[in-house]
């Protein structure tokens, strides 16, 4: 058995093990071993020295492929079932349809539908394998102390514990198959896995909400599965391969509208406008299946999709529009984070726009835009993971997640603040890897076309508004308070000092990180392409680290020069800088708090404009792939 089948297994059968053996020691025990292996296994299969590896199937023609093809059965009687009990006409027609074409394909074609080569291990899928192995297996160590105290928080949920951690695993497994898979039916197969695990994560309380939320993004990615589907059937009509590779090296004339059917997929799995509504309803689940969706799995997966097909769209009609969907959905995303308080939503509409960022780079498919893509796929992980995971401590202590209510944390919760401040400096800040990564996506957006560079300006600058008034918030200080930082468990903290010390390791290593795994790749599909945009962006990345390291010496001569006074609070000054007596003798506190711009923006305003620009985009991308028949 090769590595990859390894990771593929190991978090499939891990996870059937922790849904029978439900005792929590054992449970800590399995997760904590399994991460272990997984990440191991990452890595060594990193460290092997490799362009492009193509394998057959591992253990069978016969035996794999009828295993697929009866759990597919399984899972569409499954979600038949749910249409039937939560009243959903639309889940079924869309199962219904999918698992009709899939059935007849597989039944038709069976005997001729073996690939010669089901696996592909490249340097982008090593790199989508170090992801979901080290960032996936920390969320799932995370976890275990998380979920303990959420249950213990709310006791009004019924605990499902060993149905939670064993989705956790299979999710983990399916994210492997989708990245080494080179079968478009394995990619597929493994992909309607995410689609149920995402379901019946997010429905995890069994509330109301929880439940509506689940069967919308239950609907989405339906939707995108159908697409998927025929993709799938076109091509093999077309050519006769199932071939991933081979889908990629043909003639764009050729395979252009089955590569439009998997862009389309790519856009709904990666919740592109007008499909962002899924993964912010997700923010209903507990903290790690927001931080697995939004950062290291189910989200990845879609754009991992669309910039592989970077070479088929490159230079086309659809790969335009699919870049212009990536263009509005980082804009809109960016500034409806301004206008939202709740810190899941804002990281929830953080990384919507991240993602339009990486699928506007597919949509290019520059050699330099392919280069930004990955790098940005590796800091938004890491940095946003730490941000979510975070996110949930900050809410079991405070009983909060609104970033007023955060107002002080770097006394309240002094380490968590620091970690914080790293997942948002990672984001944002000089030197970190997201703004070498935007620079790069601005520089190969101004080659291509120049005009939507100014998506690339407005979003960039709404989102700079966003971190920073968060940021602020942590290091304000207006009185006295009390550490609230005691009681978080040690599988919580591994996973953050972990996290934290990889996003400044990305950082730190960048220049590693792009000449071995990334330029690799990218030198690879563009062959006899010479440029060096890893060098380039390394020197601009000194000179920033430089300006930042110079920042502390302004500080030297502070005392003599500035003259600090408490400022006037609209009242008498009393015994500190923070308190003033007002009318009526009463003593009040200062309080400051963020602007949101409810009446100027407002959030379901943007909200709506996002829908409507997707919406209309990936109408003609749809009717492109209709006019093609």
């Amino acid at each position: 058995m090769n590595l990859a089948s390894f990771l593929i297994l190991l978090p499939l059968v891990a996870g059937l093990g922790l849904f029978v053996f439900t005792s929590a020691q054992l449970r800590k025990s399995m997760v904590i071993s399994v991460t272990i292996l997984v990440a191991l296994g990452t890595v060594a299969l990193a460290l092997l020295p490799r362009t492009e590896t193509l394998l057959g199937n591992p253990l069978g023609a016969n035996l794999i492929g009828d295993l697929m093809f009866w759990v597919e059965i399984a899972i569409g009687l499954y979600v038949l079932y749910v249409s039937v009990r939560f009243k959903r006409p639309l889940i079924a027609l869309l199962v219904l349809a999918q698992g009709g074409l899939m059935v007849w394909f597989e039944t038709k074609y069976g005997a001729h539908l073996e690939s010669a080569h089901s696996l592909l291990i490249d340097r982008f899928s090593v790199i989508m394998a170090l992801i979901n192995g080290i960032v996936g297996g920390l969320i799932c160590v995370y976890a275990l102390g998380y979920m303990r105290e959420f249950q213990e928080q709310h006791g009004e949920f019924k605990d499902r514990q060993p149905l939670f951690f064993s989705l956790l695993f299979v999710f983990l497994g399916a994210m492997f198959g989708i990245v080494f898979s080179n079968s478009l039916i394995w990619f597929y197969f493994f992909w309607e896995i995410t689609t149920l695990c995402s379901f019946l994560l997010i429905g995890y309380k069994q509330n109301e909400e929880s439940q509506n939320n689940a069967l919308r993004a239950l609907v989405m990615n339906l939707a995108g599965g159908l697409g998927f589907a025929v993709a799938i059937v076109w091509f093999y009509t077309k050519t006769g391969k199932i071939d991933l590779d081979a889908l990629i090296a043909s003639k764009p004339a050729l395979v252009l509208a089955p590569a439009a059917l998997l862009a389309f997929a790519g856009i709904t799995k990666s919740a592109q406008f007008p499909f962002s509504r899924w993964l912010l309803g997700a923010m209903v689940a507990p903290t790690p299946v927001s931080a697995l969706l939004h950062s290291s799995t189910m989200v990845k997966a879609g754009v991992y999709l669309v910039v592989r097909l970077a070479p088929v769209l490159s230079g086309t009609t659809v790969g335009w529009l699919v870049a212009l969907v990536g263009a509005f959905t980082f804009v809109v995303g960016s500034f409806a984070a301004i206008c939202t308080s709740d810190a899941k939503k804002v990281l929830a509409y953080s990384t919507v726009a991240n993602l339009g960022l990486i699928v506007l780079c597919g949509g290019i498919g520059t050699y330099e835009a392919i280069w930004a893509a990955l790098l940005l796929i590796v800091f938004h992980a890491v940095a946003k993971c730490l941000l979510f995971l975070c996110v949930g401590v900050v809410e079991h202590k405070l009983h909060s997640r609104d970033i007023e209510s955060m107002s002080g944390l770097v006394i309240t919760m002094p380490r968590l603040s620091l970690m914080l401040q790293i997942g948002m400096a990672g984001m944002f800040l000089a030197p970190f890897g997201m703004l070498i990564s935007k620079w790069a996506v601005l520089k190969a957006v101004v080659d291509v076309s120049p005009a939507l560079s100014v998506f690339i300006a407005f979003g960039s600058a709404a989102t700079l508004f966003f971190w920073v008034k968060w940021m602020g918030k942590l290091i304000e200080v207006t009185g006295p308070r009390e550490s609230v930082e005691k009681g978080i468990g040690a599988t919580e903290w591994t996973a953050l000092y972990t996290l934290s010390a990889l996003t400044f390791g990305a950082c730190l290593f960048f220049p590693f990180l792009s000449s071995a795994f990334v330029e690799p790749y990218v030198t690879h599909l563009f062959a006899g392409h010479t440029g060096n945009i890893g060098s380039d962006n390394f020197i601009i990345m000194i000179i920033m680290l430089v300006m930042v390291c110079l920042f502390p010496l302004s500080f030297l001569n502070y005392n003599r020069r500035v003259k600090v006074v408490d400022a006037y609070l609209g009242g008498a000054n009393i015994d500190t800088s923070v308190r003033f007596q007002g009318s009526a003798g009463v003593v009040r506190d200062m309080e400051l708090k963020n602007y949101y711009f409810s009446d100027f923006l407002g959030e379901a305003r943007v909200f709506r404009f996002g829908v409507m620009a997707g919406g209309a985009l990936v109408t003609f991308l749809l009717a492109f792939v209709f006019f093609s028949l």
